[in-house]
């Protein structure tokens, strides 16, 4: 890369970590835990920007435990749920009750996701090593004899900030900037029928202490509570549908909705108010035609992309962080980075990553395919099978923990947080 004449402060670092999601923070702290520097990129500040997911599944909440932050993050607002229903006309079809899995593990916990990052970089603050670039978007990858060896990122204003690093990690997303600087194709597919559309509304009293998928005639809503006394609603339409419904305005929105939940209609009606008030997520799988070269590897979304179904997001990226932390441990502390050493990380996640998929494309032919007699018997009789034997509570299991189970390998840990957080300098206008 050749970069313009211009002031350009410069950050040392071992490991690059570009975005400060999920994936991104959680590997950040347990790098740091191990004695390993890290400068943190986030385009955003103080993290405004939209959250979709905030259901953690058992295995992510395990993880955070381990990391020491999930009794502190639930503090900050959250709501236990006691599991999956699927209901058609008000009829529960299938009941996942999460209350069979071992304590105190047995829930699935609604977090909004500005609660737990803000405890994961609080965490993180606490450590030395760490230095925290908001509102910075990387513009550029740093390469030496075909090695990636750091980032620039650009503030707004356009002040520069080169990152040297011995190791970048894209954790920036399913449209991950890093990504694409790399050249790495997304390998997106359209493996699903239906895009999403979410709205919160206020909801006193009306919480259902599960997350809810309501089948209707030619569409499926979501519900789920969350912090603090409201519903999170997810409206399925078809995929790239959206510009039709909204041509017909927000009248006939609230009448479709209205009849698909008529339990919150009245919710509906009163809160939901304009156009403005959804948010559309485009649902699509995809998985990176590779995750490492040499200095360089994508975790959480930059690598490997999902659907909603089966709150599955935020657990992918909290395992990916997991994962991968032994490996870059191993590879610093080898004085090797090269993609030979790093791909370990693709080989042990990209199974886990592809049976999510395979997974959801199972489920969303199960809660959004047709309707009719002989359709809702056929679910009827494989709900049965899920919500009363014990294959049913092995499902449960490996859907709330995964394939494989991952841990936190708390014995490479070997720093200690301080009882202020630290502020860490940068080298001004080093070259």
């Amino acid at each position: 890369m050749t970069e313009r004449a211009g002031h350009t402060d410069t950050t040392r670092a071992d490991v690059c970590v570009v975005g400060a999601g999920p994936a991104g923070l959680a590997l950040s702290l347990m790098l740091l835990r191990s004695g390993v520097t890290v400068t943190l990129l986030e385009k955003s500040t103080a993290f405004a920007r939209d959250f979709h997911g905030e259901i953690l599944q058992p295995g992510g909440q395990r993880i955070l435990d381990e990391l020491g932050v999930l009794a502190a993050a639930r503090r900050r607002g959250a709501r236990a749920l006691h599991g999956f229903q699927v209901l058609e006309r008000g009829r529960v079809l299938l009941d996942i009750d999460y209350r069979r899995l071992d304590a105190p593990y047995d829930h699935l916990l609604a977090l909004p996701q500005r609660h737990l990052l803000g405890e994961l970089l609080t965490a993180c603050s606490r450590l030395p090593g760490f230095t925290y670039l908001d509102g910075h978007r990387v513009h550029a990858l740093l390469q030496e004899h075909g090695r990636y060896t750091g980032a620039v990122a650009r503030a707004p204003g356009g002040h520069r900030t080169r990152v040297r690093a011995q190791v970048v990690v894209a954790a920036d997303g399913r449209f991950s900037r890093t990504r694409a600087l790399a050249g790495i194709d997304a390998g997106r597919t359209e493996a699903f029928r239906q895009d999403l559309v979410w709205f919160s509304l206020p909801a006193p009293g009306r919480a259902t202490g599960r997350v809810r998928i309501h089948r209707a005639a030619g569409t499926a809503v979501l519900v789920h509570d969350t912090h603090p006394d409201r519903l999170r609603i997810g409206w399925t339409l078809p995929h790239r549908g959206w510009s039709a419904v909204a041509d017909r305005g927000i009248s006939a929105v609230k009448t479709q909705l209205a009849a698909a939940v008529p339990e919150f209609a009245d919710l509906i009606d009163t809160h939901l108010r304009s156009l403005s008030d959804l948010t559309l997520l485009d649902v699509f799988a995809a998985r990176a035609e590779q995750w490492a070269r040499d200095g360089l590897v994508l975790a959480g979304d930059s690598a490997h992309t999902h659907g909603p179904l089966g709150a599955q997001g935020i657990n992918l990226a909290l395992q990916d962080a997991a994962v991968l932390h032994p490996v870059l441990v191993d590879a610093l502390r080898a004085g090797d980075v090269g993609r030979a050493r790093l791909a370990r990380f693709e080989e042990l996640r990209a199974p886990a990553a592809d049976a999510v998929t395979r997974t959801q494309r199972l489920q969303a032919k199960a809660f959004f395919g047709s309707a009719g007699r002989a359709a809702t018997f056929a679910r009827a009789r494989a709900a049965a099978l899920v919500t009363r034997t014990p294959a049913g509570a092995r499902i449960t299991s490996l859907i709330a923990h995964g394939r494989t189970p991952v841990r936190v390998r708390t014995d490479l840990f070997t720093a200690t947080p301080a009882h202020q957080p630290l502020v860490q300098t940068y080298e001004k206008g080093a070259r």
